[in-house]
């Protein structure tokens, strides 16, 4: 119940909200509440990523193309996501929480994402996303042109080329 409060909590802040353009960096003042927890006392690995899927879900709604999804009949898609954790964060311990994207290409949204406490980063990594319709994944051209913007320009971080080509490995090995 308190992830349907939350998602209710995040789409009101961002109607509110002045709109964003991809490449701008969203950042949010967070707490680790104490259905975050694990039982080890700190914030679940699984809970970083359920809070990196409510940024998202602000970021489209502020960047315009949850309109424009809802509009063609598109749904958000994630392909995987990438993460590192460094420091653990304990009940109540306030964070900062810092999302923008960092490159696309031809279908995939590359997303960095940093958890951060005071100086210290404690957690950071990247997920992907693509608008998908029923006859698959949309275009980033297509997708970009229907929200009357350009394909951000640019080419792959380095970190994102690695996880490009680890992914293949994994994938190929796949049982």
């Amino acid at each position: 119940m308190n992830l349907y409060l939350r998602l209710l909590m995040t789409l009101l802040r961002a109607w509110r909200a002045p709109r964003l353009s991809p490449g701008d960096t969203l950042e949010r003042q967070l707490r680790v509440l104490p259905n975050d927890l694990d039982l080890n006392g700190h914030m679940n690995n699984g809970r970083y990523l359920t809070i990196i899927d409510l940024m998202l879900v602000e970021y489209f709604v502020r960047t315009g193309f949850a309109r424009t999804m809802l509009r063609h009949g598109w749904r958000p898609m994630a392909g995987g996501s990438l993460i590192s954790y460094r420091r653990g964060l304990q009940p109540f311990e306030g964070y900062t929480l810092r999302f923008r994207l960092d490159a696309t290409d031809s279908h995939w949204n590359y997303m960095r994402f940093e958890f951060v406490k005071g100086d210290k980063v404690c957690a950071a990594g990247y997920m992907k996303g693509a608008a998908v319709a029923r006859s698959g994944l949309v275009p980033n051209l297509e997708s970009y042109a229907a929200m009357g913007l350009p394909l951000p320009a640019g080419e792959l971080p380095v970190p994102v080329r690695d996880w490009i080509a680890a992914e293949q490995g994994v994938m190929r090995a796949a049982w």
